[in-house]
């Protein structure tokens, strides 16, 4: 019997599994200024819509949403009234942010066609011809930054447009450039319709300057300022309580005359005017202040995103999301025609038996299970809990567990790394392990006298690769026979994997403080290769059946501001496709989420 989730994808060569960081539904409200009177935009609908924008005459509202396919946004709008939904663009690239002209025949908006970079466009909706903006010789900036363009606002004349970018800045890392994820500086910038008069209207050293908008008689910009470092914890929930930003405005015509509209604790987002004399703006986290606020005065609580407000100040639009876990195999957008693409847990791996095998971090407590293709058959392998060495709190956060599973040849064992991660592992230890593919039995292969993790076997199952972390660095192979260790390498390596034919093993390098790549080694240490060359992260590299590599990749950049994501760690990964020499690299998402961990499952072990 199969799972009705598990059944071939017909017409395709089968299954692209991926996980997905991000809100399971997300629903548009509208609501008085003070908050009364809340009701949802589309009466009872299950669409997934978000980063709505009332039109500057009141009639219409744009928003992003992802009712062609989870994952897929594209942009619409709706009569105010309710009366009527139309659909303005459907590709599959991603947009995202329109915002309609004061006069009503254009619409700006963020967009990856064309190159798969965030850029502003303007479409007119009468003929429908579009133009990028940004993506000129005098606007893009150096190949090296990440290069993107977000939040669009029309001035009230129509003649400009102001929008947040990272142009030219450097990829940091959290943590003061030590940690993994990229934390995002933005300045404020305004370009005319025909791409003339571009400038930058406010900037500050290591800070993120993002969401403007205009006053309403255009003499003003206003937006949120945060520090760089602070856009990591923006996203993170245990350190959304001491995260703070403010409200800031400037003249528009100068940059200067710099007022600092909001003060104190909270970490404040997304201003617009209500009136001249009243901005508000979203306080996102945990503290008391948390929802809509005025610099008026008032406050309405609440959980939403993305607030914006009607010109006449009476009315505000917003979405409320939700974080269901998705289901294994919830099927989502595919932009590869050959595969259906759906969800699952993390670290899945297929035996050559045609056994599953995940991390159930999402799902679970970071422990193992093995499962039917067509998710029946579910086994617990192995408990993260049952050798007490984990701090539960970690594993409840998602930051310790068993980690990477891996099929032996002859799919009667499965290895894995057992411990601490991510920026923990500067502070706990981890332990290959090996369990019996029943679950029957587990044993411990090294000691923790260093943080060991992300095993992968050979293709003759007698040898382990893994990495080694906090103390010595780099990637070790064990011989399974007599459980003796030799050196591989001594660099900070990290995801080893053997190729099917067991001739190469691909891992990820920390080329530098900022910068990640993809590379293989033979397994006696010769023969090096990096593969990427992106400033971005080039990471989670795993092989396909027939030998391509598959891998996240941030070298397009961000989609939005990173400081309006929740609950993310880096929310800007796309998965990829290249042969094994590098050639031939393809973009298999195109979403504003974290996207990563790809297997394919060809339908005949789904049949």
């Amino acid at each position: 019997m199969h799972s009705a989730r598990g059944l071939p994808a017909v017409g395709k060569k089968g299954v692209m599994l991926m996980n997905r960081i991000a809100p399971s539904t997300s629903t548009l409200y509208i609501a008085n200024t003070d908050g009364t009177n809340e009701r949802q935009l589309f009466n009872g609908s299950t669409t997934f819509d978000y980063h709505a924008s009332f039109s500057p005459d009141g009639k219409w509202i744009t928003f992003t949403s992802e009712r062609n396919g989870d994952g897929q946004s594209d942009l619409y709008r709706i009569a105010v009234n309710r009366s009527t939904t139309e659909e303005l663009l459907a590709t599959s690239s991603f947009e995202d942010a329109a915002v309609l002209s004061p006069d009503g025949s254009k619409m700006a908006y963020v967009s990856t066609a064309n190159g798969f970079k965030a850029n502003i466009w303007v479409m007119d909706l009468a003929t429908g011809v579009q133009a990028n903006l940004t993506n000129t010789e005098e606007v893009k900036g150096v190949p090296w930054s990440p290069d993107g363009y977000f939040s669009p606002a029309w001035s009230p004349d129509g003649e400009w447009l102001v929008f947040s970018s990272d142009r030219n800045t450097a990829w940091v890392g959290h943590g003061n450039g030590t940690g993994w994820e990229h934390t995002q500086e933005l300045s404020i910038y305004a370009i005319k319709l025909d791409g003339t008069g571009f400038r930058q209207v406010a900037t500050k050293k290591d800070y993120c300057l993002g969401s403007p908008k205009f006053s309403p008689d255009g003499t003003r910009i206003v937006y949120h300022e945060l520090t760089r470092e602070n856009t990591w914890d923006a996203h993170r929930p245990e350190d959304l309580a001491t995260t703070t930003s403010q409200i800031v405005s400037v003249d528009f015509a100068t940059g200067l005359d710099r007022v600092e509209e909001t003060s104190g604790a909270g970490l404040k987002l997304q201003p617009h005017y209500v009136t001249q004399d009243n901005i508000g703006y979203l306080i996102k986290g945990v503290t008391a202040n948390v929802g809509l606020n005025y610099t008026a005065g008032t406050l309405v609580p609440g959980s939403m995103r993305t607030p914006a407000w009607s010109p006449d100040g009476k009315f505000v639009v917003y979405e409320k999301v939700g974080w269901t876990i998705r289901p294994m195999e919830k099927k989502l957008y595919s932009w590869d025609g050959d595969y259906e693409y759906r969800h699952t847990d993390v670290f899945p791996e297929l035996s050559r038996q045609g056994k599953l095998v995940i991390t159930q971090k999402q799902l679970g407590n970071s422990s193992i299970v093995s499962l039917n293709p067509d998710g029946t058959d579910l086994k617990l392998v192995f408990d993260s809990s049952s050798t007490g060495q984990l701090d539960a709190t970690l594993i409840k956060q998602g930051l310790a567990g068993a980690f990477q599973p891996a099929w032996s040849p002859d799919g009667e064992w499965v290895a894995f790394g057992l411990g601490s991660w991510f920026q923990e592992r500067a502070v706990y230890t981890a332990w290959i392990y090996r369990a019996t593919a029943n679950g029957s039995h587990y044993e411990q292969l090294t000691d923790g006298t260093v943080n060991s993790g992300f095993p992968s076997y050979s293709a003759d199952g007698r040898y382990l690769v893994y990495r080694v972390w906090t103390g010595a660095s780099g990637l070790r192979i064990m011989d399974l026979t007599d459980k003796s260790v030799r050196v591989l390498t001594n660099s900070s390596d990290n995801l080893p994997h053997f190729s099917p034919d067991g001739e190469r093993i691909l891992f990820t390098r920390k080329m530098n403080v900022t910068n990640f790549d993809v590379c293989t080694i033979k397994p006696d240490g010769t023969d090096l290769q990096v593969l990427t060359s992106s400033g971005a992260n080039d990471a989670h590299a795993v092989w396909t059946a027939d030998g391509r590599i598959m891998w996240s990749s941030g070298m397009y950049g961000f989609r939005t501001e990173c400081a309006t994501y929740d609950s993310t760690f880096q929310p800007y990964g796309q998965i990829m496709i290249m042969n094994a020499d590098g050639s031939n690299k393809t973009m298999l998402t195109d979403s504003m989420w974290e996207d990563s961990m790809p297997l394919y499952l060809p339908n005949d072990v789904l049949e």
